[in-house]
């Protein structure tokens, strides 16, 4: 991350005027994601399940560039940013552009989704909205449940001050001994392995969904955890530590498994980079608890309100279909409709490309590596896992592939961030079942998503191949938006091997023919590619750049992609999260435009386009795959960039784009200056772009396969 750091902004110091701070932009995202919870377009419970979402974003926000920064900032507090601003200063800009964001959330829950919810029967209680029925419920459930897990933690000369863990409530309470006039202070951890919303009064409101929180349930049962004591007050507390494990010291000869094996333990005890804590004017409480964890006061955010938002998912997953956006079911993709036939003579009719969530992952990914266990002639199946579930159905089939004595390599990326003690327990089961298991390869993570299938045959060996852009998750399938690609073409084939091979064997290859594999060819593929529109576009040829993908920040690709522009070439890029680029300035990047959407669907693909002087622009070039325009991606990750040849595909990918560029229901515009204006729907309601992308490619996708 430190390595990501340096470079990203060593490299975005080059162009001070011409980039916009990442942050920023990155904030400016989570700001679309908090928009979805303010419109009353959106569904109710959608509103709420989006601040839970924000409010999770902004967490791994704060733990890991806040994390990098702060410790940046400390280890040299004159180290300047990429506009050549002091650090402190850029942290102070961060802070101020998340306070609004904050009271905005707040007002939403509060003044909005709060007695909307209550109107639908839906009510979020305060102690005092409880009937004295229901508060008896609430302190028997208290007394028999809670009461025997807290472990209140007083601090005296025999008590330190007690340890508090990521992302954890605690109230901080202020107590009097009355024998000694004695002032101390003490801690209740709201402990996350219970209901955070327990449910009252179901026999006195039937029909009505009544729920007080855990943290409100303790909070008013305090007494019993310190008698004969006088509490004084009571404060929320809310810790975010740094997220930040640093792989730097990564050598030849390391055990990776024990290396972040060890480091994931670490991060636990990581410095604290933000407070958080519930209005008070205890100025006493909040004074230790600053002190004890050594935080400077723009690390201290006052919350308008008490509320843990990221507990909200359990209320926003009750049974209420009509405050829903309306249930969707994945298609079965519509090469693959015929269940019973064979998935690899589907393959060796013609590629098959599937768009993730409106075509089903178990009916395609899923289905294929089924397949390819279950088929007495494949020989070997090879897969990368970056990011997978708890109930993968991937690592058990992968292991009872082992066991039938097929070769099965699975390449398990160990660095995945927050995913990292799922990934060792998956390596350590496929490992005990004989897969061959690669942790990665040291100094880059391996991102790419990549399946391969090894198949005997009449006329001999034949490999068939997943491509994708999403990880091998059935969970994020769902709602992630990505592509993927089903190939037995040779060129494409080999490839894959070849490029497996490196990844186990540690070799080295230069030459891919038609993948672009980071950090080899990639960069310097779409750069020449980028250059290539240029010059086509001076020559008078039909010349545009579309990319769509999750950020934008690599320098070397938007100094491209500016001299790209100042020769006139179209560049239109749909970037969901962060963009570093400056479109629309007349001196350096007249013809860009960036379009950001954000929806029900986590917009997750990645479509590269390149005219490349084609009279019909579906005869341009295509690719799909795992990499964003990063430096981290394009550097620092074992990344697969894949052709799409089928013309069939290439026009089913210039349709995505062309909607999604078109779309005016959930569509931003980013300006100059990195703020974002949503656009507008004017017209016939039943107009695409009036619809917006996600709810078109859902019809179309059940149009097309009920068609077939």
């Amino acid at each position: 991350m430190k390595e990501d750091l340096k470079m990203g902004e060593e490299a975005e110091s080059a162009l001070p005027s011409e980039l916009i701070d990442r942050d920023l932009s990155w904030l400016e995202f989570n700001r679309r994601v908090l928009h979805e919870a303010l419109d009353d377009r959106t569904p109710l419970l959608e509103r709420l399940m989006f601040l839970t979402i924000f409010t999770t974003n902004l967490d791994e926000f704060v733990m890991k560039r806040l994390g990098v920064l702060r410790r940046t900032f400390s280890e040299k507090e004159s180290a300047r940013d990429a506009d050549s601003e002091p650090l402190g200063r850029r942290l102070l800009n961060i802070r101020e552009a998340i306070l609004p964001m904050l009271d905005q959330r707040a007002a939403c829950f509060g003044e909005h989704l709060r007695p909307q919810l209550a109107a639908q029967g839906i009510h979020l209680l305060e102690w005092e909205d409880l009937s004295e029925v229901e508060r008896q419920g609430a302190n028997a459930y208290f007394f028999n449940d809670v009461f025997p897990i807290l472990t209140p933690q007083a601090v005296d000369p025999s008590h330190p001050f007690p340890f508090m863990s990521n992302l954890s409530i605690s109230l901080a309470v202020a107590l009097r001994n009355p024998e000694t006039g004695e002032k101390m202070f003490a801690r209740v951890k709201v402990p996350k392995l219970l209901t955070q919303w327990l449910e009252v009064g179901q026999e006195e409101s039937p029909g009505q969904r009544r729920f007080i929180s855990l943290r409100e349930i303790i909070l008013h049962n305090l007494e019993l955890l310190f008698p004969g004591m006088t509490i004084l007050n009571v404060m929320t507390l809310r810790v975010t530590r740094n997220a930040e494990i640093d792989y730097e010291e990564e050598e030849e000869g390391q055990d990776l498994l024990e290396l972040v094996s060890e480091e994931v333990r670490q991060r636990r005890l990581q410095d604290v980079v933000r407070l958080e804590h519930g209005p008070t004017e205890d100025r006493w409480l909040l004074d230790i608890v600053t002190k004890q964890l050594d935080l400077v006061p723009d690390q201290v955010y006052e919350m308008p309100d008490n509320m843990d938002y990221t507990d909200f998912r359990q209320i926003a997953s009750l049974d209420f279909p009509a405050l829903k956006y309306s249930r969707w079911t994945p298609s079965i993709p519509q090469a693959l409709a015929e269940e019973d036939s064979d998935m690899f003579s589907l393959i060796r009719s013609g590629d098959v490309m599937v768009h993730h969530p409106y075509e089903s992952f178990d009916a395609s990914v899923a289905r294929f590596v089924r397949t390819a266990v279950n088929d007495e002639n494949v020989l070997a199946i090879k897969m990368t896992v970056y990011r997978t579930s708890d109930d993968s159905p991937f690592v058990p089939l992968l292991i009872q592939a082992a066991e039938q004595g097929k070769q099965v390599a699975c390449v398990v990326e160990l660095k995945a961030r927050f995913d990292e003690h799922r990934n060792i327990r998956w390596a350590n089961a496929l490992e005990d079942a004989g897969v061959h298991v690669v942790y990665g390869v040291i100094g880059v993570k391996t991102h790419t998503k990549i399946t391969i299938v090894v198949r005997r045959e009449p006329d001999g060996l034949r490999s068939y191949v997943h491509i994708g852009s999403g990880n091998y998750n059935p969970h994020t399938a769902k709602v992630y938006t990505d592509l993927g690609l089903f190939t037995c073409r040779p060129e494409i084939s080999q490839d894959v091997v070849q490029l497996f091979h490196a990844l186990t064997g540690r070799s080295i290859r230069q030459d891919y023919k038609k993948l672009l594999v980071a950090p080899v060819n990639m960069k310097q593929r779409f750069l020449d590619m980028i250059d290539a529109e240029r010059i086509a576009c001076q020559e008078g040829r039909p010349a545009h750049i579309v990319g769509k993908m999750n950020q934008v920040q690599d320098p070397d690709i938007i100094r491209a992609l500016y001299r790209a522009s100042q020769a006139g070439v179209p560049v239109d890029l749909v970037v969901r999260g962060f963009c570093v680029l400056r479109p629309g300035v007349p001196e350096f990047s007249p013809t860009i435009r960036v379009v950001s959407v954000v929806g029900r669907f986590l917009e997750h693909s990645r479509i590269f386009y390149f005219r490349d002087g084609a009279e019909d622009p579906v005869d341009g070039k295509f690719f799909i795959g795992s990499a964003d325009w990063m430096v981290r991606n394009l550097e620092h990750r074992v990344e697969a960039v894949a052709p799409i040849q089928d013309r069939g595909f290439r026009q089913r990918c210039w349709e995505i784009l062309q909607l999604t560029l078109a779309d005016r229901r959930q569509a931003w515009d980013m300006q100059p200056d990195g703020s974002y204006v949503q656009r507008q729907p004017t017209g016939d309601p039943q107009d695409p772009s009036v619809l917006g992308t996600q709810k078109v490619l859902m019809q179309w996708t059940r149009q097309r396969n009920e068609a077939s």
